[in-house]
């Protein structure tokens, strides 16, 4: 499962974990910030791609317009699963409005079903 994360404050890896996730099972890369967030989404090609709303230069919202366009465009395959994550209950909702599969507060991406967990 290939994850790429844009978060600009937090380590994902360690959000996860600290959830108890399998990471024998997991490929993670994050960015700290959202500079050439489309050729970065587009050459790792993830299976799940996590997005912080409040991220340096661009938003994790703007990110998520622009993958949209480029998937309409057909310059880009959309991954599986887009989560938008926040602490914020407002920007997560505008994440969903926009086409995020889930939002979930930041600290508690473990929490989702779709990852492997240690026996």
């Amino acid at each position: 499962m290939k994850v790429l994360a844009f978060e600009d404050s937090y380590d994902i890896e360690q959000i996860l974990v600290s959830g108890n996730i399998d990471f024998n099972k997991i490929e993670l890369t994050q960015y700290w910030n959202s500079s050439d967030a489309q050729k970065k989404i587009e050459a790792y090609m993830p299976d799940i791609l996590l997005l912080d709303h409040y991220m340096p230069p661009d938003t994790g919202l703007q990110v998520l317009k622009e993958l949209n366009l480029n998937v309409e465009n057909g310059t880009v395959t959309r991954p599986n699963k887009v989560v938008g994550m926040s602490t914020s209950s407002s920007a997560n909702e505008q994440m969903l409005k926009s086409g995020a599969d889930y939002i979930i507060n930041k600290f508690s991406i473990s929490e989702l079903e779709f990852w492997p967990k240690l026996n």
